[in-house]
C-alpha cells in the first residue's frame, strides 16, 4: 500500500491535469446544457406549433438516445461529413445537448408550477410578455428548478467519465492508468471514487448556496440556522413569535 501511495504522490501533476479536464467538461457541458434547457424548455410550452414541435422532437431525441453513442457520433461520424471537433469540444457538446434535453423538462415543469394567479396578476399590471416572464415568472420558477438542476449537474459530472472513450485524459482515464501502474484495483478505483465525490460535493455546496440566494430574493429563503441545519428553533421562541 505504501508503494501505491508513493506512486500516487509522484503522479499528482497528472491527477491535477485530469481533474482540470473533468472540470472543463462539467462546467462547459453545464453552461451549454443550461442554454439548451432554457431554449427548449420555453420552446416546448409555447403556443406556436412550429416552435413547440421541433423543441419536443429535439428533447425526445436526445433523451431517447444513448450518451455513449452521441459521443461516438460526434467524434467519429461528423468528420465523415467534413466537420471535425477536438475531443474536449465533442465532450462538452455531447454532455450539453444530452443533459440540456433533460433540463428542458425541468424548465418546462418549473414554469408550469408557478401559480396561475401570478400570470394573471402580471397580466393585470399590463406587463409585456418578455417583462412578465423575466421579472415575475422566471424568478419563481428558477427557485423551483435549482434542486432538480443540481441532480442533473451531478449526473453530468459522472457522465463526463465517458469522455475516456474519445481519448480525453480525465479522472476516469487517470484511474485506469493508476491501476495499470500499481496493479492495485481497490486502491486505484478508490482514489477515483474519492476524487469524483469531492468534486460532486463542492458542486452541490455551490448549487445549495445558489438556491438559498434565489429563495431569499423571493423573501422565502431559509434562515442561517436552517441552512446549516443546526439545532431546531426552541418551542418558546416559536410561541413568542406567534
Amino acid at each position: 500500500m505504501s508503494d501505491d501511495i508513493q506512486t500516487l504522490l509522484n503522479r499528482l501533476p497528472q491527477l491535477g491535469e485530469s481533474v482540470l479536464v473533468t472540470l472543463q467538461l462539467t462546467v462547459g457541458g453545464a453552461v451549454l446544457a443550461m442554454v439548451v434547457a432554457l431554449l427548449l424548455g420555453f420552446g416546448s410550452r409555447t403556443r406556436t406549433l412550429w416552435v413547440r414541435g421541433p423543441s419536443r422532437v429535439v428533447v425526445e431525441f436526445f433523451r431517447g438516445t444513448s450518451l455513449v453513442v452521441q459521443f461516438f457520433w460526434l467524434f467519429f461520424v461528423l468528420p465523415v461529413f467534413g466537420f471535425k471537433m477536438e475531443s474536449l469540444a465533442v465532450g462538452i457538446v455531447a454532455l450539453g445537448l444530452n443533459y440540456g434535453a433533460y433540463g428542458a423538462e425541468v424548465v418546462r415543469g418549473s414554469i408550469n408550477s408557478v401559480p396561475a394567479g401570478q400570470w394573471e396578476a402580471s397580466t393585470a399590471l399590463n406587463l409585456g410578455p418578455l417583462h412578465r416572464v423575466r421579472r415575475v415568472i422566471f424568478p419563481q420558477a428558477w427557485a423551483l428548478m435549482i434542486p432538480m438542476l443540481t441532480n442533473l449537474l451531478i449526473q453530468l459530472l459522472k457522465g463526463s467519465a465517458l469522455a475516456t472513450y474519445i481519448f480525453l485524459h480525465d479522472v476516469n482515464f487517470f484511474t485506469d492508468q493508476l491501476r495499470n501502474t500499481t496493479q492495485d484495483t481497490v486502491f486505484s478505483y478508490s482514489v477515483g471514487l474519492l476524487v469524483y465525490f469531492a468534486i460532486a460535493y463542492l458542486l452541490t455546496l455551490g448549487m445549495n448556496a445558489l438556491e438559498v440566494r434565489a429563495k431569499n430574493r423571493l423573501g422565502a429563503g431559509p434562515s442561517l440556522r436552517e441552512v446549516l441545519r443546526l439545532a431546531p428553533v426552541p418551542t418558546t421562541a416559536k410561541a413568542g413569535a406567534a
